[in-house]
C-alpha cells in the first residue's frame, strides 16, 4: 500500500490513535541518543515493521548517506539508507509509531508531505521528536532538556516533564515543517532535545538516553532499563578520568559549572550561554586531544 512516498507492508494494521515517536539523523541525534531511545522503545513494546520509503534515492544523496556492504556466510548484501517506520500495540492505550527519519537532500516538501500523510492515515494523536544537540553544559551536572510544544495535550506533557519551552532562532532542518503543520491536522506536536557537553563524543551516549527515558517515564510511565544508569555512570567516570590528562580543563570545567548553575537558577532558556575567548580557546584545545571526551 502506498501512502505518499511510503510503501507499507500488507496487511496494514489498524492502530488506536498512536503517538508517533521520531528521531532525526544527523541534525538532532548527537551521540546517537535519539536512535538509542527509539530502539529501546521498539524493544520494550515488541515493535513490528510497517514500511519505508519506496524510492529513498529521490530524497537522499548517497554520497552523503553511504550505502553499506555486508557479507554474511559468503553472501553479500547492500543496505541502502532509508526512513523506517515501525509500530507497536498497547492494550487499552494509545498505540505507538516509530519513525527513524533522515534529513532530506532533495524534494524536501514532498518528503514532509509524505510523513504528514502517514501520520494522518493512522490518525496519530501526537508527534514526539526525541533527540540531542551539543550545548555549553558540563558532564558533571544533570543534563538539561529543552522542549517545544503545540497543542493542549503536548503543552501538558511539557509541563509534567518539567521542561521549559525554548525559543530557538537560527539554522534548522526542513523537517521542522512536520511539527509546524501537524497541529493544523489535529496532531499535537512536541519535541524533547537533551543538551550534551560539546567536548564529549560517544558512539552511544547513555547519559543522554537515560535523561530522555526519564522524560518518557514521567509522561507515559515507560520503564527505564536500570542497566542504562550503570552504563551512564561508567561513561561519566571514564570521561572524568580522561579529563585529568588535560590540566587546563579544570578551570574550564569550573567556569562551565558556574554558567550551568546560573542558567538553571535564573531559568535562562533563551539562547546559549556565551564563552569568553579564553574559555573558547581552552575548549578547542581540549577537543583537539584524542580520546579526551571518549568513553
Amino acid at each position: 500500500m502506498r501512502i505518499g512516498a511510503f510503501e507499507l507492508l500488507e496487511p496494514v494494521p489498524d492502530l488506536n490513535e498512536p503517538y508517533a515517536f521520531a528521531c532525526l539523523r544527523p541534525w538532532v541525534d548527537v551521540n546517537n541518543v535519539g536512535t538509542l531511545v527509539l530502539n529501546e522503545l521498539e524493544t520494550q513494546f515488541g515493535a513490528a515493521d510497517l514500511g519505508q520509503l519506496a524510492r529513498p534515492g529521490h530524497f537522499f544523496d548517497y554520497t552523503r548517506y553511504r550505502p553499506t556492504l555486508h557479507i554474511e556466510e559468503s553472501i553479500r548484501s547492500l543496505s541502502i539508507p532509508n526512513v523506517t517506520v515501525r509500530y507497536a500495540r498497547r492494550e487499552g492505550k494509545n498505540d505507538f509509531l516509530f519513525l527513524h527519519l533522515l534529513e532530506p537532500h532533495a524534494q524536501s516538501e514532498r518528503y514532509v508531505d509524505s510523513i504528514l500523510k502517514l501520520l494522518t492515515r493512522f490518525k496519530a494523536r501526537k508527534y514526539v521528536l526525541l533527540g540531542s544537540m551539543y550545548d555549553m553544559v558540563p558532564h558533571t551536572r544533570p543534563l538539561i532538556v529543552n522542549g517545544w510544544a503545540m497543542g493542549d495535550e503536548a503543552l501538558k506533557d511539557l509541563e509534567r516533564a518539567g521542561v521549559a519551552s525554548r525559543s530557538y532562532q537560527g539554522p534548522t532542518t526542513i523537517t521542522t515543517l512536520i511539527r509546524k503543520r501537524a497541529p493544523e491536522l489535529g496532531i499535537d506536536a512536541v519535541w524533547f532535545i537533551v543538551a550534551l557537553p560539546q567536548y564529549v563524543a560517544l558512539d552511544e551516549d547513555y547519559g543522554g538516553k537515560v535523561r530522555l527515558m526519564e522524560i518518557l517515564n514521567t509522561i507515559y510511565d515507560i520503564p527505564i532499563d536500570k542497566r542504562d544508569h550503570k552504563k551512564a555512570a561508567e561513561q561519566s567516570k571514564v570521561i572524568s578520568q580522561n579529563m585529568e590528562r588535560a590540566p587546563e580543563f579544570a578551570s574550564f570545567l569550573a567556569k562551565l559549572e558556574i554558567m550551568y548553575e546560573a542558567r538553571v537558577e535564573s531559568a535562562q532558556e533563551e539562547g546559549m550561554a556565551k564563552l569568553t575567548p579564553e574559555m573558547e580557546g581552552i575548549l578547542w584545545g581540549i577537543m583537539g586531544k584524542k580520546d579526551i571526551g571518549e568513553a
